[in-house]
């Protein structure tokens, strides 16, 4: 009787880990969701007070929210077919044209807090000086903009004239575009598509406000809905 007791065990002990697997209850599912960051245009001229007046703004912003920012410039101008370099008439003149093809050429081609310091450095050097070829050459270095080997010296012509018909085109094209946009007035601020602030001598037309904390918090509400986020904090 004990050898029968002891052989039974052992039956419903080899039976009872044969089916050890069924037991194992799967683990829950994660969805894991892409990171998709705000779109935030600037509609500007490079050499207009309003312009460096925004972009100032902007770079207190994106201290606070720069992972979830996708940050574009695109150009106010007028298309002009006999305007011997540029093909298009800038308010400020054919230097501004020039710092436009600059910093398009640099947003095209270096990374995005490169190109961010490429801007805020010509920026620095006082309005008049931007578009001239010495600002750019001097500002990509700043910025640590390999001028030659990343494209952007190409794209703008590498003596940083603005002038190299890589960055003409992309200033024609982008012209185009801010008149797509339904953008007139230097600076107008759009986040998601959504215009949502012109400066132009003063603030207007910015009815969920103009300041920085303004633009992060507004900034977070559309992180949220583009990331179905339902928490977090605004600033």
């Amino acid at each position: 009787m004990i050898r029968l007791s002891l052989s039974l065990l052992s039956l419903f002990g080899a039976a009872a880990a044969a089916y050890q697997p069924l037991l194992v209850q799967s683990e829950p599912q994660v969805i894991f969701k892409d990171d998709v960051k705000v779109p935030v245009t600037l509609g500007v001229m490079s050499r207009c007070p309003d312009a460096l007046l925004c972009e100032s703004v902007f770079d207190h912003v994106l201290k606070r929210v720069a992972n979830k920012v996708d940050l574009s410039l695109t150009f106010i101008g007028t298309p002009n077919a006999s305007e011997p370099n540029f093909g298009v008439t800038c308010m400020h003149g054919p230097e501004e044209c020039a710092g436009n093809v600059q910093e398009l050429c640099v947003m095209k081609y270096a990374p995005a807090e490169h190109f961010w310091e490429f801007v805020q450095c010509q920026n620095y050097q006082g309005r008049e000086k931007i578009g001239l070829p010495e600002t750019a050459l001097q500002c990509a270095n700043s910025a640590k903009i390999d001028w030659e080997g990343s494209g952007a010296g190409t794209c703008t012509g590498l003596d940083g004239s603005g002038k190299a018909a890589e960055g003409v085109q992309l200033l024609q094209d982008s012209v185009k575009a801010t008149r797509e946009l339904g953008i007139q007035k230097s600076c107008t601020i759009m986040i998601n598509g959504k215009q949502v602030c012109i400066h132009d001598g003063t603030w207007k037309q910015c009815e969920n406000g103009h300041s920085v904390h303004d633009f992060v918090r507004q900034i977070n509400e559309e992180y949220r809905k583009l990331n179905s986020e339902t928490d977090g904090d605004d600033d």
